[in-house]
Parts: C-alpha cells; structure tokens; sequence
C-alpha cells in the first residue's frame, strides 16, 4: 500500500512539473523581448521605438517600468506587432510612440488603443516648419525627426509633461529628471554642429541606403543622400542605383555608410557600380539610424547614438 502511495506522489510531482515547465514556455513564446517586472506604485509605460524608451527612462527615473518593444537592428517601418507586443500595450499605463508613419504596420492598433489609455506620439508638438515633407505623398512628413536633437528636445518635453500630468505625485522629480536631461540634449546639439562643421565643405556628403538622415543635414549643414526613400518599405530600382553611383564618380565621394538597421546590400551595389568606373568608395562605418545599439553600450542610448553617428561621419569624411 505505501508502494502504491509513494508512486502516486510521485507521478503528481511529475505532473505539476510538467504543467509548470509548459506554462513558463508558452509564456516565453508570448513575448517580444522583456516583460513588465514587479513594482508596485510605478507607471508602466510601453514604447515603441528604442530611443523613445531611452527618454522615458532618463525622465521617469525610478518611478517608472520601461519596456521598448523594438529593440536593437529592428526597422520600425517593416515591423509587425506580435501577440507578446499586444499584452505590453494592453498593461501599460502609458503608451507612446513616435508618430508620423513611422510605425506604419501598428497604426491600426496605435489608434485603437488609444481610445481605452493615454497613447501619446513624441512628434505631437512640432509644427510644419519644424517637419520636412516627403516627396512620396501630400501631406506626409519624415518621421526621423530624433536626428535633429532640438526636435528631440521637444519630443522629450511631451513626454515630461505626459508623466506629470498621469503621475502628478511624482511631479516634481520629473521635471527635475527632464531638466538635468534637456541639459545634456543641449550640449548634444552643440556638439554636432561643432563637429560636422569641421569637415571640408567639398566632403561634407552623408550618403546612406535609406533617406534617414535629411533632419541631421538640415540641422548640421550636410549633404545628405539616401538609396531609397524615407521609408525602407519604398522600393529602389537600377535607375536610383545608377544615378547614385554617377553622383558618387563626379563628385569624388570617398565613404559611404551602412546602417544597422537596413541590409548592407543595397548600397554595396552603389560602391560596386562606383569601382566599375575606376573609382573606389569605401565603407566609413556603421551608423545607427532607425534603432539604437545593443542595450548596456553607450550606443544604446539616444545620446550615445547620436554621438557615434557623429563621430564615424567625421572619422570617415575629414
């Protein structure tokens, strides 16, 4: 009788192991990334884009839980919001986003949930003059608008004002956290202007696969060129490879630029195409365009991106 007992026990803890084994996969298969962590009393806010949890986080500070559902390499233009993504926007307190297109294939469900919770795009408050157009649609605008930093600025200040007006006992704090780092964005911007302007008129020419970078050379006063247009989702053709290669021959472009968000084949063709007709183009480096770099380097921040774009554009280019 006690034989029979203990094999019974036996099986039952067999059992619950099993069923706890399956609920942790089917958990883990759920989700995009990280998850919400445990802390009673703090805002949870869901972001979209990286650079835009980055702000948050540097603003909220400890009052707040963070989660970005694209991380590092991931282009929001293509990305598809999974079943994991959908719980994160379901829980969180706080959603923003970046707004104009950007997250084209999550409009839909941007709008949807932001008749039930506060949903807030970080472009709210600029204004036309502050947007560029683009020349694939009436009334569309370039949705990069984190590479001017003084558009960052603002996007930073919705997002301060969001958190104080959701979380008014912790006023206080984020205001002080957003104005130790609008400081920090206001060097940023000095430091970019200071250090594009050091490259020789002739080679001040930013080209890149895809057209991200038009608020940077509007803001820091540099020629800018991309394969495809401001959306990776726009198609490219011969012709656009063609009349690229032709402006990098007579100009006598040296670098070009991959980004880590868009393959590498599209502009190889350009440097291929370029070589074909004696002129050799090199690669100045890697820059981070629709995401950040990987989470705990200094290229996994806003600032720290902005920087390393910075500083390879001059490397290759002086």
């Amino acid at each position: 009788m006690r034989l029979k007992t203990n094999s019974a026990i036996r099986r039952w803890i067999m059992a619950m192991l099993f069923l706890t084994a399956a609920m942790l996969f089917v958990t883990a298969c759920g989700s995009n990334g990280e998850d919400f962590k445990s802390g009673e009393g703090k805002l949870k806010v869901t972001t979209t884009i990286g650079m835009i949890a980055d702000v948050v986080n540097n603003i909220g500070g400890e009052h707040v839980e963070a989660i970005g559902l694209m991380g590092p390499g991931v282009d929001p233009h293509l990305y598809k919001a999974s079943q994991g993504d959908i719980r994160k926007l379901d829980e969180a307190d706080v959603i923003f986003y970046n707004g104009l297109h950007l997250e084209g294939k999550m409009a839909e469900m941007l709008e949807k949930v932001g008749k039930t919770k506060t949903t807030v795009a970080v472009s709210s408050q600029l204004g036309e003059t502050e947007l560029r157009s683009d020349p694939s649609g009436a009334g569309v605008h370039d949705p990069h608008i984190w590479f001017n930093v003084r558009n960052w600025i603002s996007a930073a200040e919705v997002i301060r004002d969001t958190l104080v007006e959701k979380d008014p006992a912790n006023a206080e704090n984020y205001k002080k956290n957003a104005a130790d780092y609008l400081a920090k964005l206001e060097e940023l911007d000095h430091y970019a202007k200071e250090q594009i302007a050091s490259i020789p008129d002739a080679s001040r020419v930013l080209v890149t696969a895809h057209d991200a970078f038009g608020y940077f050379g509007d803001a820091y006063g540099i020629k800018v060129m991309g394969l495809q247009g401001m959306s990776t989702a726009s198609e490219y053709g011969t012709k656009d490879v063609s009349n690229l290669r032709n402006y990098l021959v007579d100009n006598k472009i040296k670098a070009v630029f991959v980004e880590s968000s868009v393959p590498k084949k599209s502009i190889e063709a350009v440097i291929e195409g370029a070589k074909q007709m004696g002129h050799d183009v090199a690669i100045g480096g890697e820059l981070f365009s629709d995401a950040m770099g990987k989470s705990g380097t200094v290229e996994g921040t806003y600032i720290g991106m902005v920087r390393h774009n910075v500083d390879t554009i001059v490397h290759a280019l002086k």
